[in-house]
């Protein structure tokens, strides 16, 4: 329930794709055949007494999980079921909202409605694409376009009008919430650092989970490995060349990440690696740290010490989230008020 319902989400941009389990015929990711239409108009819910159709539903599920349309219109087995009954919930929610602002009289000007319906046709590239979609989502007439278009704004009207406006945090509020909970912008001592990593010869895998440890040849070997990255660390001048150097010779997973850990919590670190990195000034390079059986060259890029962080330094990410969390409960809240005392009847 907490997906923005705007003009182009209530709207399809492109042919609808139809799956062979919608259908119970039709295989193809085009969706204009007679029978791809009729399959798009079979019911799946009244609410109220409108009847909202399979068409309605699909559209609400790629919306959901948009890479859908990129695989011939098939969702995750795992995961279509509660796709379904999400994208049911939100078309449930979507035509009280539309019925809501229908009894209260509100009502969308004609120069509003022809400047949305501008807009809309903008995300064709040509009239013939726009033709297509005319004729294959609205049986080729503008009124019922324009209709849907209607539908759109007054959900988006009364939605404003229950839950965005509704939803805006003043300066004021973030900061009370801050001052009453300081303990949540409290941030551990923690480095920032790069890591170069030679891992012992024999790792686990798949195929063998359990593998032998290595010989004492092995570890020697790994050790001549680990100095002489150890010496090409030491030349590196910047952040850029020691990750440059790691994208090659490391072999731990953040190589593909120029080694870069960003900032990582004291208490998180092996004890090995703290006591090494504690000793370090920013931009020097530690000696070969053994730990975990495997050898691990830092760079210091930065020391945070513990601190709290200010308001201005979380005023916009806390507001922004407080105006989430009350989008969220608005949502809820008004979905459960239009339920109340309406008929659902799922087909």
């Amino acid at each position: 329930m907490s997906r923005n319902i705007g003009l182009i989400a209530l709207l399809l941009t492109v042919a609808l794709p139809i799956r062979a389990q919608d259908t119970e015929a039709l295989p193809s990711h085009q969706a204009t055949s007679s029978g791809g239409l009729v399959a798009l108009a079979k019911p799946v819910v009244r609410v109220n007494g409108a009847v909202l159709t399979q068409g309605d539903l699909l559209r609400e599920m790629y919306a959901i999980f948009p890479y859908a349309r990129q695989h011939n219109g098939t969702f995750p087995t795992a995961l279509e079921p509660d796709i379904r009954q999400g994208a049911l919930r939100m078309i449930e929610f979507e035509e009280l909202v539309y019925q809501e602002a229908k009894r209260r009289q509100m009502t969308v000007s004609p120069e509003r409605l022809t400047q949305a319906e501008k807009q809309f046709r903008k995300q064709f590239g040509t009239d013939q694409e726009f033709q297509r979609f005319l004729q294959a989502e609205n049986n080729n007439s503008d009124q019922i376009l324009r209709k849907r278009i209607e539908r759109s704004l007054l959900i988006e009207d009364l939605l404003k009008t229950e839950v965005t406006d509704k939803s805006q945090v003043s300066l004021a509020e973030a900061r009370s919430f801050y001052l009453k909970n300081l303990g949540k912008f409290k941030r551990p001592e923690s480095y920032d650092l790069q890591t170069i990593t030679i891992m012992p010869p024999v790792r686990a895998s798949r195929q063998q989970p359990n593998p032998p440890a290595p010989t004492p040849e092995q570890l020697k070997e790994m050790r001549v490995r680990a100095e002489d990255a150890l010496r090409q660390a030491k030349a590196t001048k910047s952040f850029e060349d020691f990750g440059i150097l790691a994208e090659k010779i490391s072999e731990d997973d953040y190589r593909v990440m120029m080694g870069h850990h960003k900032e990582v919590d004291s208490k998180d670190l092996p004890p090995e690696v703290l006591q090494a990195v504690a000793k370090l000034q920013v931009g020097q390079i530690s000696d070969l740290i053994q730990a975990e059986g495997a050898y691990t060259i830092i760079r210091l890029n930065a020391h945070i010490l513990a601190r709290t962080q200010s308001f201005e330094e979380v005023s916009q990410a806390l507001r922004d989230q407080m105006r989430q969390q009350k989008t969220e409960r608005l949502r809820r809240e008004l979905d459960a008020n239009l339920r109340r005392n309406a008929k659902i009847e799922e087909l």
